[in-house]
């Protein structure tokens, strides 16, 4: 543990930030672990068909629920403003906070991933079987908990004093010997969690949409429009925390006594707390999505209208696979037809 100087290296010196970082949390916490559990229990109990939308959803949900159910931590450290659970947690809760972001991105990555193989490539989809798909999820979960070690090394405890109650608190703060270690931790968070994943993302997506333009199949399936909304709800929820992150790369680049520095780490050290715990909003978000997108199964089926939502989802891969197949075949007769014309 080290001492520390200046408060508002603090991520929790800022009354008016903690406060509303206490409120985002609490909400978090009671519509995201309910929320993320009714998921899980839907995929496993209640569910018929499990595709490889619904597993890669099943695993999005136990990273969300169990993350969620870490919060109360974070909302006692905001309400109290001083950290109480010891170094170990001080690493530990930071890195599985970490790994949840990279598993988030990365699991709605594969999900856009298959959504394009589905329609580009629909005669290779026999190739992805379960077992293809655990192996690569399981790989993915690996990359995730590499991935995110920096979170866990560029972390400790601190005490600062508290000039309000002239007094001192213990926060949990990253520790970052050089302005290098700064630059490293916060672009590898924002290149690797955000810029690459949604690069990825787009692409699949604009290539999906020019693939379904040129085929007779243009109706739009569920799981399409489901995997769209976790895109773009992960992209807002997310997108303030890696805009802060750059900032505060940005101002290691600057002298110590620069002006633009100063505006640059009072931005940062005034919205870190925010906007993370504005990210933790993504994590019980989905739950809500989904209740959107099976509302007209829930005064037929009752709490089973997410499983059965699930099920449609499943189908309509299985319709927009056969479609996709079909129309392919028709492209090739065509161009087999105009061959032999021509010759």
């Amino acid at each position: 543990m080290s001492a520390s100087t200046n408060e508002e290296d603090s991520p929790v010196s800022n009354d008016y930030a903690t406060a509303i970082g206490t409120l985002i949390l609490t909400l978090v916490f009671l519509l995201g672990v309910p929320g993320n559990l009714f998921i899980v229990w839907s995929i496993l109990a209640r569910t018929c068909k499990r595709s490889v939308t619904t597993i890669l959803i099943l695993n999005l949900a136990c990273a969300d629920g169990f993350i969620m159910a870490l919060t109360i931590f974070f909302i006692i450290y905001l309400a109290k403003q001083t950290w109480i659970f010891g170094p170990v947690m001080c690493k530990g809760l930071f890195y599985l906070c970490n790994a949840n972001m990279y598993a988030s991105i990365f699991l709605i990555t594969l999900m856009s991933v298959h959504r394009m193989v589905a329609v580009l490539f629909p005669q290779k989809l026999h190739l992805i079987s379960r077992k293809v798909v655990t192996r690569v999820i399981m790989g993915m979960w690996v990359l995730v908990m590499v991935i995110s070690i920096p979170s866990l090394v560029f972390r400790e405890l601190e005490i600062e004093p508290d000039f309000s109650e002239n007094n001192s608190r213990i926060v949990c703060s990253p520790n970052h010997t050089w302005p290098t270690h700064v630059r490293f931790q916060y672009s590898l968070e924002t290149v690797s969690g955000f810029i690459l994943p949604y690069a990825v993302i787009v692409t699949c997506y604009v290539l999906t949409l020019r693939r379904l333009r040129q085929t007779q199949f243009q109706r739009r399936i569920r799981s399409e429009k489901l995997i769209l909304a976790i895109v773009i709800t992960f992209g807002i929820f997310w997108f303030p925390y890696h805009v802060i992150n750059m900032v505060q790369v940005a101002a290691e680049w600057y002298n110590k006594k620069s002006k633009t520095r100063e505006t640059l780490e009072l931005i940062h050290e005034n919205c870190r707390a925010v906007t993370s715990t504005f990210a933790f909003l993504s994590s019980c978000a989905n739950p809500i999505l989904y209740t959107f997108a099976g509302k007209s199964y829930i005064k037929k089926n009752g709490l089973a209208f997410m499983a059965k939502l699930f099920d449609g989802t499943a189908s309509s891969d299985q319709s927009a696979n056969k479609q996709n197949r079909t129309d392919s075949a028709g492209e090739m007769n065509n161009v087999l037809l105009n061959n032999t014309a021509t010759t």
